[in-house]
């Protein structure tokens, strides 16, 4: 198929190109260097609030599931309006879309550095997920756009690289920021970031767009998968805290189901749908998502608790839980241009089996550190292993997704697959969030119990259990008791935490499974 994309490019170089090769070798560079930055917004504001939480939840005094909200409004926003944000771009033009992205994107960043309250925060965290499905897809399509299909799997190799890189960099920066100024400025941070991705966008980025694409925006499809995802994620996220069978607890599960069963007739029907049903019919496409679906279930859910364990139990300081992840993404950052490259040579099945397998062993590792275990011998290892098998997994993955489809199509393309790594992560976290209350909250019982702690030390702790292991102890009370709660309390965190890191490893060996009986390199190489 012939791209006619419409480019301001003046490289006479440019006026016999074959089809499908949009710009010049300058241009390409700094195509990559705003879709990296851009992605990278994204990418560094959600591994810097993970960092960031305990302190949020600190300071504003939130729950646990008040901290779940704060990741979940941006996920689910940005979950739900990927496929928005694809089309949209595939229809008025990437550029402008991505641009507009990133704009929200830092406005609601200023909103979010100055909340007071924890309900402010979810208001504006919710914002941002709007901006960031605008900017999102629009990163990977622009990419596509520029580049011909010889040249994608190193170019989204690259991307990958060096969107590593400044995600290690962002949880280092916004960690430091929290320890030595506050929370706050782990979202202002972002500012300086857009105002030179939109510098660049502007100056040097060409415009693309979809031929014949002036269809209507599926706005009802957009609405019924907020309300399915939004139904679902209150059902698990509300359910530990208010009881399964609560009214509003049901009557969310009751939402979502039927939304989500709604959002699927509708996509049947419409003229242009936001999730072209026929796309999964594409057996590379579909298993590249269910894969994706299956492996970012285990990424979000798993790396949530983590530096909850590192700076709640550990000990560790929000410089050093950042740190502490600095293995995984120069792993990622090292080896994910030559992993790029394995599929214009090799194809994507085999990295697509392996990566996952060793994720798995990451997990597994993960789970096996204790109340009292040095980051060294305990943590280091699987965060090692685990940015290994990420590392061969997520370009040769995002590399079959855009490569399965037509070429007019990338931008969707890249919205569905970008949103099922946001459900994914979504879903995940409010389903271990039921699977931490369930294993938490009886491991706390019996501890308090065993300990014959005072009554009213214990009344205490039990009532602040939805604050897991930020639970704090009434002033005054006696060392030797303060010592043998807390270790109560982190031993119930720990005890949840293990259960969460072997599911997260045994939804990676099942992505691995859907690589080895699904994926057809053929049309890959």
């Amino acid at each position: 198929m012939t791209l006619s994309y419409r480019f301001p490019c003046d490289d006479a170089s440019l006026r016999d190109r074959t089809p499908g090769v949009a710009c010049g070798a300058t241009q390409k560079r700094w195509v990559l260097a705003a879709s990296i930055m851009g992605s990278s917004l994204a990418f560094v504001d959600g591994t810097v609030v993970n960092i960031a939480l305990p302190a949020i939840q600190n300071e504003l005094r939130a729950s646990v599931y008040q901290a779940q909200w704060v990741i979940e409004s941006y996920a689910l926003l940005l979950a739900a309006l990927l496929l928005v944000g694809g089309a949209l771009g595939d229809r008025l033009g990437r550029r402008r879309v991505f641009m507009l992205g990133v704009v929200i994107f830092a406005v609601a960043s200023i909103a979010c550095a100055f909340s007071r309250t924890v309900q402010q925060l979810i208001a504006a965290r919710a914002v941002q997920g709007v901006g960031a499905a605008l900017l999102v897809p629009g990163s990977l399509a622009l990419i596509s756009a520029c580049f011909p299909e010889d040249e994608r799997g190193r170019a989204f190799g690259t991307w990958a690289a060096f969107s590593g890189i400044t995600s290690a960099i962002g949880p280092l920066l916004g960690g430091y920021l929290v320890d030595r100024l506050s929370w706050a400025w782990a979202f202002a941070v972002n500012v300086p970031l857009a105002v030179m991705v939109l510098a660049i966008t502007w100056a040097r980025v060409p415009e693309s767009l979809r031929p014949q694409s002036a269809g209507r925006l599926d706005v009802g499809g957009a609405v019924l998968a907020t309300a399915g995802l939004g139904g679902l994620v209150f059902f698990f996220t509300e359910a530990p805290a208010r009881g399964w069978g609560a009214p509003a607890v049901l009557l969310a599960l009751a939402i979502g189901v039927v939304a989500l069963v709604a959002f699927f007739l509708v996509e049947r029907v419409r003229a242009a749908p936001m999730l072209p049903l026929g796309l999964l019919r594409n057996r590379n496409f579909a298993a590249a998502n269910l894969l994706t679906l299956l492996l970012y279930a285990a990424l979000g859910g798993g790396l949530f608790y983590l530096p909850l364990n590192l700076i709640q139990v550990q000990g560790l300081t929000a410089t050093a839980a950042g740190a502490a992840l600095l293995p995984f993404i120069l792993i990622m950052f090292v080896l994910s241009r030559w992993a790029g490259g394995l599929v214009d040579r090799r194809g994507a099945r085999a990295p697509l089996i392996i990566g996952p397998l060793i994720a798995a062993a990451g997990f597994a590792l993960l789970a096996l550190p204790g109340r009292e275990s040095s980051y060294w011998n305990g943590f280091l290892p699987g965060v090692a292993v685990l940015g290994l098998g990420m590392a061969i997994a997520v370009a040769p993955l995002t590399t079959t997704v855009m490569q399965s489809v037509a070429a007019d199509d990338v931008g969707t393309a890249s919205g569905v697959n970008n949103a099922l790594s946001r459900v994914a992560g979504v879903l995940a976290i409010a389903v271990f969030g039921s699977l931490m209350a369930a294993v938490f909250e009886p491991r706390l019982h019996a501890a308090v119990a065993g300990t014959g702690m005072p009554a009213d030390l214990a009344l205490a702790i039990l009532q602040q259990r939805d604050r897991l292991a930020a639970i704090e102890l009434p002033a005054g009370t006696a060392e030797a008791v303060a010592q043998a709660a807390r270790a109560a309390v982190q031993d119930a965190f720990v005890a949840g935490y293990r259960w969460i890191m072997a599911c997260s490893a045994a939804l990676a060996l099942a992505s691995a499974a859907v690589a080895a009986a699904w994926l057809d390199d053929t049309d890959l190489r």
